[in-house]
C-alpha cells in the first residue's frame, strides 16, 4: 500500500464540516490518557491488534496524538498522528453504523490540522487504503516508491 503527501498549509476550512458533526450530536475531541483502554479496545474489537498498538503509542504523547468521535458516550471513530513514524496521519477508522455522515473527514482534518500546528508543512498519509478518499478530501497525492516504505518486514 502507498503512502501519499498531504500539504498542511493549505488546509481548506473545515467550519462548517465540524458544525454538521456537532448538530448529528456528535462530540470530536482528543483522548485522554485514562481512556487509553477503552480506545485500544475499540480499535482491536473493530479495525486491529496493530491499530490497537498505534492508539496506545498515541495515548502516550504529549498533546495526545489520538482524537476520538463520541456520541452519548460511545465511541463512533479516531484518527491518530505521529505514530508510526513522525508526521504520519494514521491509523483513522469509523464504525460502519456512522460512515456516510461525513465524520471520517472530520476525524481526518482534526489529526492533519493538529500536523500543521505542530509546524509540519507537509503531512504523510501511511499505507493507505481509501486513495480516492485521501485525494478527494484533502488533495493527497502518491509519494512514488512508497510501497512499501516504512511498512516492510512487519511481524504478524
Amino acid at each position: 500500500m502507498i503512502d501519499m503527501l498531504v500539504r498542511l498549509y493549505d488546509l481548506p476550512d473545515t467550519a462548517d464540516l465540524y458544525s454538521k458533526i456537532h448538530d448529528q450530536g456528535i462530540t470530536l475531541r482528543r483522548a485522554r490518557a485514562f481512556e487509553k483502554h477503552t480506545i485500544a479496545a475499540f480499535a482491536r474489537e473493530h479495525f486491529s491488534e496493530k491499530w490497537a498498538s498505534e492508539v496506545e503509542v498515541a495515548t502516550t504523547r504529549q498533546p495526545i496524538s489520538c482524537w476520538i468521535a463520541t456520541r452519548n458516550r460511545e465511541i463512533l471513530g479516531f484518527s491518530c498522528y505521529e505514530t508510526t513514524q513522525r508526521g504520519f496521519f494514521g491509523p483513522t477508522g469509523v464504525i460502519e453504523s456512522a460512515r456516510g455522515t461525513g465524520l471520517g473527514k472530520a476525524l481526518l482534518f482534526k489529526s492533519l490540522e493538529s500536523l500543521r500546528e505542530m509546524g509540519y508543512a507537509y503531512g504523510i498519509i501511511g499505507g493507505v487504503g481509501p486513495r480516492e478518499f485521501y485525494e478527494k478530501n484533502c488533495g493527497a497525492i502518491e509519494i512514488p516508491g512508497s510501497d512499501p516504505g516504512v511498512y516492510a518486514d512487519i511481524l504478524p
